[in-house]
């Protein structure tokens, strides 16, 4: 029988090696970092979005999987689509300077800034298949209801953990994010990272 500590690492482990990639969702909470706007509530949507699809995942997913097995083939298509276009995007953003223009914005009211968080967390297909599809099947290997609900509650924290810092330390990066090299440098990295993780799920697809 699996420790609970272990599967509880596993799962913090597992879930920061998903979330710690830059997306359209994580660039958004490092702009609202950035500009000290909302960081709380931003930072407090996505990780209880994420602790909602964590827990779907662990709680039922593997079932759906074996009641459907093409689901996973065509939710990795989706996401690899999904990066794709969003890879591109950010290869534009790179050619334009849009980035910054974007993070030298004025902040928002708290309404319209949680409805842009919620959107770019649930309207993400990669969002579905890192929670509810790998973190679902990888919690799958440990047996019984308090080795899962321990891996569950190590993803969880993760998320927390991850979102959290992201959002208060951004102000720290805000002297190196400055420039519009910078910027342009980090839009470049994100879109390879994107193309390079739209591949993998082809590949696995």
């Amino acid at each position: 029988m699996t420790p609970l500590w272990s599967a509880a690492l596993t799962g913090f482990l597992t879930s920061f090696a998903l979330i710690l990639a830059i997306g359209a969702q994580n660039a958004f909470v490092l702009k609202q970092g950035l500009q000290r706007a909302h960081v709380f509530w931003v930072a407090l949507a996505c990780a209880l979005s994420d602790a909602i699809l964590i827990t779907a995942g662990v709680a039922g997913f593997g079932v759906i999987v074996l009641a459907a097995p093409a689901l996973p083939r065509l939710m990795a298509l989706a996401g690899g689509a999904f990066l794709v276009f969003y890879g591109l995007l950010k290869f534009r953003d790179a050619a334009n300077g849009n980035s910054q223009q974007t993070a030298a914005e004025a902040p928002r009211a708290l309404l319209p800034t949680l409805l842009t968080t919620l959107a770019l967390t649930w309207l993400n297909p990669h969002v579905y298949l890192d929670t509810l599809g790998l973190i679902g099947a990888i919690s799958t290997r440990f047996e019984g209801i308090a080795a899962r609900s321990a891996f569950a509650a190590g993803a969880v924290t993760a998320s927390f953990v991850f979102f959290f810092a992201l959002a208060y330390g951004a102000r720290f990066l805000a002297p190196l994010l400055k420039t519009p090299r910078t910027w342009q440098i980090l839009d470049i990295l994100i879109g390879l990272l994107m193309l390079y993780l739209a591949a993998g799920l082809f590949l696995t697809a």
